[in-house]
């Protein structure tokens, strides 16, 4: 009589266990990279990134449940991954960027793609980890949740624990900031 009972109950749990896992698996590979590049941003630090990124995965995953709308998910995460690198920079003190070379590209460059056009890239990068290095923590973050990942400036206010006023304000200096940066690099 237990053996029956637990066949028709493996036949029952295994097929929800599978699709959970499933689902988890797909939320996690179409959210990685995004996660990724807004902490190594906040950051600037491939190693911390990594880590980080991990553990803001297992701290979404433990909480799923607090999840009600799985149309907000992708600000929910970016909400875990920015108050968990502010949280790391408050540990840890200042930002320590690191080069980004190291990491495998993760877009493959086109055979239709030219030297000059991986050049361009190359140097857009730089000059974008250039400009964030000379941005506080908070202007980072506020810049970065604005104006990469594209939240509202009350979602923003939300994320850092600020009134939208300190949000604007930083994201005026951010921007500034990088302005002048972009301009003594220009030959």
């Amino acid at each position: 009589m237990a053996s029956i009972a637990l066949s028709i109950m493996s036949e029952t749990v295994e097929p929800i266990v599978r699709d959970t896992l499933e689902a988890q698996n797909r939320f996690i590979s179409d959210n990685m990279r995004r996660i990724f590049l807004l902490i190594y941003r906040m950051l600037g630090n491939v190693a911390d990134a990594q880590d980080l990124t991990q553990e803001v995965f297992i701290k979404a995953l433990q909480r799923q449940d607090q999840l009600k709308d799985a149309e907000k998910a992708a600000h929910w995460l970016s909400r875990i991954a920015t108050n968990t690198a502010i949280d790391h920079l408050r540990r840890h003190g200042r930002v320590s960027f690191c080069d980004i070379d190291s990491l495998p590209e993760p877009v493959a460059t086109s055979p239709s793609e030219s030297p000059e056009q991986v050049v361009l890239r190359a140097e857009r990068r730089e000059m974008l980890e250039g400009g964030l290095r000379v941005l506080t923590a908070r202007e980072r973050a506020a810049l970065l949740l604005r104006d990469v990942e594209g939240l509202p400036a009350e979602e923003v206010a939300r994320q850092l624990n600020c009134s939208k006023a300190t949000v604007r304000s930083h994201i005026a200096n951010a921007r500034v900031k990088f302005r002048r940066y972009l301009a003594r690099r220009k030959p």
